[in-house]
């Protein structure tokens, strides 16, 4: 259905990964949505979606902002990790996905996007990345962004039903 939910979740990340892995799955996982949201901005012609793929661009942008920063601050080194890699290539099939769509089915698949792998992304900060950090910076981090996903799950709940 979603490539975002085929492709290796979270769970298949190591036990419990280290700072660096946490920060390079954090920071890949709002590129991701990044790189989405630019996408149904150039294609999406329907104002609800266009405002939403606004929204993400503007709050993941200045999540991933805050996250660059820490890491410099803390002179930690971001850790590509198999996570990260799976994220990664189930992202570019699923927009490889949508750029073949036009219209209504374009803002559908896009907004049912948005709601599964903010799903996703909001399961793993809770059960896996924020119980995982072991710096109190870093863990704050995810858990201020939990909260501003968990409002971006909601939001694509709401534009996802006024497209039906």
């Amino acid at each position: 259905m979603l490539g975002v939910l085929a492709a290796p979740t979270f769970a298949d990340a190591a036990d419990k990964p280290t700072d660096p892995q946490i920060a390079h799955i954090a920071y890949t996982a709002g590129v991701i949505d990044i790189e989405a949201a630019k996408l149904a901005v150039s294609k999406s012609k329907t104002k609800a979606v266009v405002d939403f793929a606004k929204d993400m661009l503007r709050d993941h942008e200045a999540v991933n902002k805050q996250a660059l920063d820490l890491v410099k601050k803390l002179k930690v080194t971001p850790e590509d990790n198999d996570t990260s890699k799976a994220l990664t290539k189930a992202a570019k099939a699923e927009r490889a996905k949508l750029k073949k769509l036009k219209g209504a089915a374009f803002d559908k698949a896009y907004i049912d996007n948005e709601v599964a792998y903010h799903k996703q992304v909001d399961g793993a900060l809770e059960t896996l990345l924020i119980p995982s950090a072991q710096n109190a910076e870093l863990k704050s981090l995810l858990e201020t962004g939990l909260k501003i996903f968990q409002g971006h799950e909601m939001h694509a709940e709401h534009v996802a039903a006024g497209l039906k």
